[in-house]
């Protein structure tokens, strides 16, 4: 069909259809005579860019969407929106205390807050790949809500980008690479923050969640120690993790740099650290069974 009915049955207007065809969106047939061809996938392909343009994506961000096979840039771009609100909600709360006599001078800390952190997530999701970088940006992104204002916090932040703007890239065997997409599909900002939600509540009361879930700890103890875990891409796939935190600087520089930037971060890591003496305590064997050799 020609542009005038791809007009009408996808509701663009031809303006609208060349514009997205003269920037790569779209790649309808030319004819001899000059004329676009537009086909039944260029009309499915045309309404999944209208949907996209109406929540708010941008023509670049809309190519690399219709472009990616495996999902994850909408679910960066999902996970980048949600912290984007998050941050519209902490200007109007600064826009409320301006408007309730709190001088300019007063707020530029706060901003300047909201400016770190969107930098410090924005370079989370884009230096770790996939599930991965969003399970950690968004686990990070709950401690960067907190206005720098020593010089150790601030050297803190530089090391942080530093480091976030060197780290090399982690590259997964393919078979790894396909377990690890596979198992984490659909995982969702939701489950993420879920998980995150029950790490916060272990951390702040170890003893109930040792109790309440002593059978489960029991059996994936057994697990650990099994030869279908050791021989399973889960296990290389830890292996593999654990080898790039130790070697890249994430154990050495991020983590330090981030306890000294965040003061609710550095909290945090102390009750991890005492929730795991505690769990250690009832299960002392499992220090054994839960370190990872060094290849």
């Amino acid at each position: 069909m020609l542009i005038n009915e791809a007009s009408k049955k996808t509701n663009l207007t031809k303006k609208a259809i060349e514009y997205y065809t003269e920037h790569g969106l779209i790649f309808p047939e030319v004819l001899e005579n000059g004329y676009r061809y537009f086909n039944e996938s260029d009309i499915e392909r045309l309404n999944h860019i209208s949907v996209l343009r109406k929540l708010g994506l941008s023509t670049v961000e809309i190519k690399a969407v219709l472009d990616d096979k495996s999902g994850d840039i909408l679910k960066d771009l999902s996970l980048q929106k949600e912290l984007s609100v998050q941050r519209e909600q902490r200007k109007k709360d600064i826009l409320y205390q301006l408007s309730c006599g709190k001088s300019y001078d007063e707020i530029s800390d706060d901003m300047k807050a909201i400016e770190q952190s969107a930098t410090i997530t924005e370079k989370l999701l884009g230096a770790f790949p996939g599930y991965y970088g969003r399970f950690i940006c968004l686990h990070f992104a709950r401690f960067l809500n907190e206005v720098p204002r020593t010089k150790e916090q601030k050297l803190a932040y530089n090391e942080i980008i530093e480091f976030l703007d060197n780290v090399p890239s982690i590259n997964f065997p393919e078979e790894i690479q396909a377990y690890f997409d596979e198992s984490t599909e659909h995982m969702t900002t939701n489950h993420i923050n879920k998980m995150l939600d029950n790490m916060k509540q272990t951390s702040e009361n170890p003893e109930r969640f040792l109790e309440e879930n002593k059978e489960m700890l029991e059996q994936y103890l057994a697990f650990r120690q099994s030869d279908e875990y050791k021989n399973s891409p889960m296990y290389q796939l830890q292996c593999l993790l654990q080898e790039f935190n130790r070697t890249s600087g994430y154990n050495d520089i991020f983590i330090p740099a981030m306890k000294r930037l965040s003061v609710s971060y550095a909290e945090y890591s102390r009750q991890l650290v005492i929730a795991n003496e505690k769990f250690l305590s009832k299960y002392p064997e499992a220090e054994k069974i839960l370190t990872i050799p060094k290849e």
